[in-house]
């Protein structure tokens, strides 16, 4: 007979993901993951395969959370600009914590690719959701007359979202909002 599973599992990706976030794939044992949860090496395996399916479940849960967080900022916000402006400084905000842990989904891609083609799909899938959903809201801000029409929205939301990955890059290198929160006026400057 098989045995029941004796942990929460959607509590385990949540605990994996901040410890991945923290610390990175390779920097994070089977071992650190097992004590990390509270759970034994067996109960790991059972569940997600191996590390890789841990980590991938990890990504995927920062998608459905975090990532999703974001784009709903972005539909909600008065008008583009503003909520372009918050979502990017928000995403900043969370890059600089503990010491600058960046942004799980752009450490995975600086970490992981090319080789893991898994991690690279999820990651795409998540830039060209966050594009897309830029491009709606610039699309409708263009036809409010709120922001020029001088650029096609999918490119600027394109660039948008280069800009907000190189971002995240440098907030691990200086973990500072006041000193990175200025360059999303800059990147703004690409509405006018």
């Amino acid at each position: 007979m098989a045995r029941t599973r004796e942990f929460d599992t959607e509590a385990a990706v949540s605990r994996a993901m901040e410890l991945f976030w923290t610390r990175g794939y390779e920097a994070t044992s089977v071992r650190d993951l097992t004590g990390h949860l509270g759970i034994g090496q067996g109960s790991l395996y059972a569940a997600f395969g191996d590390k890789g399916g841990l980590y991938r479940a990890a990504l995927e849960h920062y998608r459905t959370t975090l990532a999703a967080a974001a784009l709903r900022s972005l539909e909600e916000g008065a008008d583009a600009r503003s909520a372009i402006r918050a979502m990017l400084v928000e995403r900043v905000r969370i890059a600089v914590e503990d010491n600058g842990r960046g942004c799980l989904v752009v450490n995975a891609a600086c970490e992981r690719l090319p080789e893991d083609a898994a991690t690279r799909r999820t990651v795409r899938d998540m830039q060209d959701a966050s594009r897309d959903a830029l491009a709606e809201v610039l699309r409708v801000a263009a036809e409010r007359g709120e922001i020029a029409k001088r650029h096609d929205p999918y490119t600027l939301a394109a660039f948008l979202v280069t800009f907000l990955n190189g971002l995240l890059v440098s907030a691990k290198i200086t973990p500072d909002v006041r000193a990175l929160e200025p360059l999303v006026e800059v990147a703004l400057a690409a509405l006018d």
